[in-house]
């Protein structure tokens, strides 16, 4: 059974067909044809007289269509409710319907937009393209022009010639009329196109105008121009390129600061770190290690600073060559007591310096400047005794350039000779000798010569390279001769330095003065020192408030070379401290800071001292160390050479002991300073340190051991000694296997399933492959299993399967060495 539109249909008996229109999302709607089944109705018999249920009335109009039992009434209402509810269905459709048509025409609009633009796009490149061609056409007109002129002129030069001549009247030459026919070719064939055809296409003359406007765009420019223009009008993302950061990584970082310098988003930082297995928020703090992770994979570079990284903003920087200026010479005089240091002094400054001090003794550091009768500018360093000197060094300030040693004529060489020789040596400065008070009757340089010989100092008279000057600081005799020499030996070593930059020098005194509070001699070494300037020295900063020169005059800058008395420190700093010029306080003080904590936790840390047992495993640490330095002191001559004597014995090819200085007498607070300088303890035999040496060695971590018998302090250096050798390597072996067969394994690799066929296989043990008896790999076990188990060892004549680390080159009928090493410690004989 079908419809009248042949759609099939339901047959059913009494049914009517009908079509319903259903709407679904979007404004879509469907046909469907659907069947009313009409109920039964029963309709009497014609001259039935029975009548309707109700006692009412058949509906007028159409009595047979009303089902029985339903009034007029009844009939009505229901009429009026199929009525409502097609006129609500019929106003629901139309507004669909106006709904859809509103979404077209937005759509429509949207596309009318995007295709406005693009067409604006096209014709602002089209117009650019025709002013370029126009462009193009004029220079190639003004070039024809131009050639015709040349033209024109050669041939008014070379005479008329009649057969060739053109007329003066008539068409342009092919030259000139080729731009034109260009032209008009152009011009006929732009007719009747749209004009956007062209758009985004690279012509002949778009790619022949490089020279013109500079460098022209490429084809895949353009093209990536045009996409990116098509994205915005569509609404999307437009990508952009990735900026890879330096990003500075400290021990410990916030994840947003982690994010904020990699400038990426935390929600994206954060669900990295969620990736890796690491639940945490943007206010936790991560290690560098995992930072590092997180950096490398969003594609920065990592940089790594640290607290120290402070001290960067003064690091050392080589000047250039062409700054460079040479400088006054740093002299430095040194010797024994009373030996005539500030009365040679006194001498070449023609100044009563030794009588303002107390018993004629150097109470103090003095820096001074001399200026010789050659013009040449000196600055001399008096000190007390050597303990700044080695302070200096040992903090890295080494501003001394040249030592003269003062020896007395009359007195020879005496126990503080030898060590301002000890202490020149391991400055490793050159030496001038003044041989002082050369005018008295007993005195005899040649002996001080001799002397100077048994300490390895070969002066020039007795053929070595050392230079030797004899003086007198009371008649002036030989002070010109010793100048020259300094000059010469400061014209030799070509000093130079940069007065051009921020300054830099070296403290040679501090004091706390009552009234000008903390002050500081130094003398500085690169750039000039300005008043105003700001610095940082030690574990002190502050700001130049005076400067002071050796004569007591208030001075505005000093240059190298020039030593200058500084106000203005917050606190008293160490002889031998660095002094720099930095740019603000907030830095200088940081520095500070940071030095004085570093100091705190040094002193507070365990074992900062320099004991036996940590040289002995620093230089198990260090196998580049070959030497154990110690100094010596001793109750009486004859028992200090017997001791340097059994260490010279001590040692092989690979380690030596090296004594740095010897002898008698109590320790002194300078052998403290000369051990903290070279990392060396101090050994006393059958003598004592007094209190001064102690509190320093207690401060500076220097140990002291004291002997009475002379073996055990031989027993003890050599077994510090021996702690420089190298372990030695014992190889034992302990098993052979052979492999029967090769199994690959996933997660693992290659397999051999091996019989032990000697000894024994082990774990931890070393392998080695042999294959036809020649070893051809040499390295670890990855694994050592037992059927499926992973055992430690496997004995003789078992079956087991081993893998080997970073290795799967193995093949069946190789063989497999097992051994064991150990480490067996030497001991000096």
């Amino acid at each position: 059974m079908s419809d009248s539109d042949g759609k099939k249909t339901l047959g059913l008996r009494g049914s009517r067909p009908g079509n319903v229109k259903q709407s679904f999302s979007h404004g879509r709607t469907k046909n469907v044809v659907v069947e009313t089944k009409r109920k039964r109705v029963v309709v009497p018999k014609p001259g039935a007289s029975k009548p309707a249920a109700g006692g009412g009335s058949a509906p007028a109009g159409n009595p047979s269509r009303r089902p029985a039992g339903i009034s007029d009434a009844e009939m009505d209402r229901r009429m009026k409710a199929l009525q409502a509810a097609k006129a609500r269905e019929a106003e629901e459709a139309q507004q669909r319907e106006a709904e859809e048509k509103a979404r077209a025409e937005e759509r429509e609009r949207r596309r009318a937009e995007a295709e406005a633009k693009e067409r604006e796009q096209r014709e602002a490149e089209e117009k650019a393209r025709q002013k370029a061609e126009q462009e193009e056409q004029r220079r190639a007109e003004a070039e024809a022009a131009e050639k015709r002129a040349e033209a024109e002129a050669v041939a008014a030069k070379e005479g008329p010639k009649p057969d060739r001549a053109a007329p003066k009247s008539g068409p342009p030459p092919a030259a000139a009329r080729k731009p034109e026919r260009e032209r008009d070719d152009r011009q006929s064939r732009g007719k009747g196109r749209d004009d956007n055809r062209r758009s985004g296409k690279l012509t002949l003359n778009q790619a022949l105008r490089g020279g013109e406007g500079g460098r022209q765009r490429s084809m895949a420019a353009m093209k990536r121009k045009q996409e990116r223009a098509r994205q915005k009008a569509m609404g999307g993302p437009i990508e952009r390129e990735k900026v890879i950061r330096d990003v500075q990584l400290p021990e410990a970082i916030v994840v947003s600061e982690l994010a904020n310098r990699m400038a990426e988003r935390v929600a994206d930082v954060v669900k990295s770190l969620m990736n890796m297995g690491m639940m945490v928020t943007q206010n936790q703090t991560i290690d560098a290690d995992t930072a590092e992770l997180i950096i490398e994979e969003f594609g920065h570079k990592v940089v790594r600073v640290s607290d120290s990284d402070v001290e960067d903003v003064i690091a050392d920087i080589d000047d250039d060559e062409g700054n460079l200026k040479p400088r006054p010479p740093v002299i430095t005089i040194m010797g024994h007591v009373d030996h005539g240091k500030t009365s040679l002094l006194d001498a070449i400054r023609d100044a009563k310096v030794v009588a303002g001090e107390a018993g004629g003794i150097t109470q103090h550091i003095g820096a001074y400047q001399v200026k010789t009768d050659s013009g040449a500018v000196l600055t001399f360093l008096d000190t007390p005794g050597h303990a700044a000197f080695t302070s200096m060094r040992s903090r890295g300030a080494q501003v001394t350039d040249i030592v003269v040693l003062v020896v007395a004529a009359d007195d020879a060489v005496m126990p503080q000779t030898i060590e301002a020789i000890n202490h020149a040596k391991a400055a490793q400065v050159p030496m001038i000798v003044a041989i002082n008070k050369i005018d008295k009757h007993d005195a005899d340089p040649d002996k001080v010569r001799t002397d100077l010989l048994q300490h390895e100092v070969i002066v020039e008279k007795m053929s070595g390279d050392v230079q030797d000057v004899e003086v007198s600081a009371i008649s002036g005799q030989g002070l010109d001769e010793l100048l020259e020499a300094i000059a010469l030996q400061a014209e030799i070593l070509e000093l130079n330095a940069n007065p051009d930059r921020a300054a830099q020098g070296a403290v040679i005194e501090a004091q706390l003065d009552v009234g000008r509070g903390p002050v500081a001699t130094v003398l500085v070494q690169k750039g000039t020192l300005r008043q105003g300037d700001i610095f940082v020295v030690g574990e002190q900063y502050g700001k130049v408030r005076a400067l002071i020169n050796d004569k007591g005059e208030r001075v505005k800058e000093a240059g190298p070379s020039v030593p200058v008395e500084v106000l203005g420190l917050n606190g008293t700093p160490e002889a031998g401290d660095v002094l720099n010029v930095t740019e603000t306080e907030a830095q200088a003080r940081e520095i500070a800071e940071y030095r004085a904590n570093a100091a705190k936790d040094k002193r507070a840390a365990a074992g900062a001292a320099t004991t036996l047992e940590q040289l002995m495993q620093k230089a198990k640490e260090d196998e580049s160390v070959n030497e154990l330095p110690i100094l010596v002191k001793a109750d009486v001559q004859g028992s200090a050479e017997a001791i340097v004597q059994a260490m010279e014995k001590i040692g092989n090819d690979e380690v030596r002991v090296r004594v740095l200085h010897s002898g008698v007498g109590a320790i002194t607070e300078t052998d403290i300073g000369l051990a903290e300088a070279s990392g060396a303890p101090v050994m006393g035999f059958n003598v004592r340190a007094n209190a001064s040496a102690r509190n320093t060695a207690n401060q500076k971590g220097v140990e002291i051991r004291y002997y009475s018998v002379i073996y055990d302090l031989v027993d003890d250096v050599k077994a510090a000694a021996s702690g420089l050798l190298s372990a030695e390597i014992k190889e034992t072996f302990i098993g052979y296997a052979e492999i029967k067969e090769v199994f690959k394994v996933s997660n693992v690799g290659k397999v051999a399933g091996c019989l032990v066929t000697e000894g024994i296989a082990r774990r931890s043990a070393g392998v080695r492959l042999l294959r036809d008896n020649v070893v051809i790999h040499e390295g670890t076990l990855k694994t050592l299993k037992r059927f499926k188990d992973e055992v430690a060892e496997v004995q003789s004549g078992q079956e087991c399967g081993m893998a080997f680390e970073n290795y799967e080159d193995i093949r069946p009928a190789d063989v497999i060495e097992i051994f064991e090493r150990e480490e067996v410690e030497r001991k000096l004989d």
